[in-house]
This record gives C-alpha cells, sequence and structure tokens, in this order.
C-alpha cells in the first residue's frame, strides 16, 4: 500500500516531500523491500502537516518500521531488511 495519507497498519513509513531527490532515492529501497518481502508502505508529504514539517524540517527522507524511527536521509537497504525480519 502505497498511500500519502497518515500512517495506518503498514510496517513502514516513508516521511518525505516533493522534489526531494534523497526521498526519490529512498523511495526506491523501500518500494524494492517491501515488495519483495510483501510488506506494505505508507508515504507522508511532510507539507502537508505544519507538525510534521516542523518535526521533520530537513531531515527528509524519514523512515519508520513498526512506529518507530529508523533512517533518516537515506535509507539503508540491509538494515531495513533485517528490521523487518527478513
Amino acid at each position: 500500500m502505497n498511500s500519502r495519507a497518515a500512517a495506518t497498519s503498514a510496517r513502514v513509513t516513508l516521511y518525505s516531500r516533493p522534489g526531494c531527490h534523497l526521498c526519490d532515492d529512498a523511495r526506491e529501497v523501500v518500494v524494492r523491500v517491501c515488495a519483495e518481502l510483501g510488506e506494505s508502505f505508507d508515504e507522508v508529504d511532510i507539507e502537508s502537516d505544519p507538525d510534521l514539517e516542523d518535526r521533520f524540517g530537513e531531515e527528509v527522507p524519514v523512515t519508520f518500521v513498526d512506529g518507530r524511527q529508523h533512517d533518516f536521509w537515506r535509507v539503508d537497504e540491509a538494515r531495513l531488511r533485517k528490521a523487518l525480519g527478513a
């Protein structure tokens, strides 16, 4: 599942902003890993929420796994796989 709404039951949440090349790179890793492992993810545009913009600012992309912050700026593929139990 890939949506730009608030996180739901997906194990991975990617907080990003439009026009961010690091976000594009992170999305590619998240999409690939989640597809291979049969996991879903949500993507949230921090510009849609002032609180998220204040919280994450220039640290996007930020990934959360199971509700806990996992990485920011870059997504380490091996680390993400490990966090998801692969």
